[in-house]
């Protein structure tokens, strides 16, 4: 027996590559069934009433885009290259990368300098795009990956791919131009068909509980009350801190949650102002 059916929510999940692991590691995080083979393309979640489907990242968009599936994980790169009919709703805080142009050093100084060159890319849609907004002609070559190596087997002028470090970019002898053509990360996109929901609205919370999780602490701390202004400037919290009083008169306790990245800086700071019982806290869940 099949439990697919209206009330179920269809996801799509990347099967393979950078981005399967870190969406399927979320949505465990969020409270949802994810698969402990890879094998399996079809995951049912009946407590949660949401279907997984595991797709290529590349062809997430066009599930979503056609209303096979209502909401699915990709990158941006990979939506906007696609041109489908579907949007980002979330972003996701993983998967970061750079897409940028690069040439031989003195082929092109600048994104004008690539008119009338040959651009070799893995996303077409994505440069064709770009290039109409620059006013700029261009002929696009669409290859499959290893597109940095492209310049030196002579089918193209230039090539149009993701950059991190530039390291592999340097190796193929070529150099960055120009700004990026886009900054991309994994982002949850649904389909422009689709109306509102009641299970899109309860992931996206989910998957925004777990964004929180991930990049906030709790800090717990007591300090005195002549100090509660300055010390609340340190830790303002998302819309303002939890005081409550102390037995001990002319002080209180106070909570707050603070960016993960900040936690030992706020906490030396906290204390050179006078905070005491200075405590941290990791957050496993919440909603905001």
């Amino acid at each position: 027996m099949t439990l697919t059916g209206p009330a179920m929510l269809r996801v799509a999940v990347p099967n393979k590559g950078s981005l399967s692991e870190p969406a399927s590691q979320m949505l465990r995080e969020a409270g949802y069934r994810q698969r402990s083979d890879s094998r399996e393309l079809v995951l049912q979640d009946p407590d949660n009433a949401t279907e997984f489907f595991f797709l290529r990242p590349r062809d997430i968009a066009t599930y979503v885009g056609d209303g096979q599936l209502d909401v699915g994980i990709t990158g941006r790169d990979l939506l906007l290259d696609s041109a489908a009919a579907a949007t980002e709703i979330l972003t996701l805080g993983f998967g970061g990368s750079t897409f940028r142009f690069a040439v031989r050093p003195g082929a092109a100084d600048d994104e004008r300098g690539i008119e009338g060159l040959r651009i070799a890319t893995s996303y077409p849609g994505l440069v064709r795009a770009h290039l109409e907004q620059l006013g700029v002609s261009a002929t696009v070559v669409r290859l499959d990956g290893a597109v940095e190596t492209a310049v030196r087997l002579g089918v193209a002028d230039v090539i149009a791919d993701v950059v991190s470090t530039g390291t592999t970019l340097r190796q193929a002898g070529l150099t960055v131009i120009g700004e990026p053509i886009l900054h991309s990360e994994a982002v949850l996109i649904q389909g422009d068909h689709t109306g509102p929901s009641p299970a899109v609205d309860q992931l996206v919370r989910r998957l925004n509980g777990v964004i929180v999780a991930r990049g906030y602490v709790i800090f717990d701390y007591d300090v005195a009350t002549a100090l509660l202004e300055p010390a609340c400037e340190l830790t303002p919290g998302i819309e303002s801190p939890t005081v409550s009083p102390l037995r001990e008169e002319g002080w209180v306790a106070v909570r707050a949650l603070v960016p993960r990245p900040d936690t030992n800086r706020v906490m030396d700071e906290l204390y050179e102002l006078g905070a005491r019982g200075i405590l941290v806290t990791d957050i496993h869940a919440c909603r905001l």
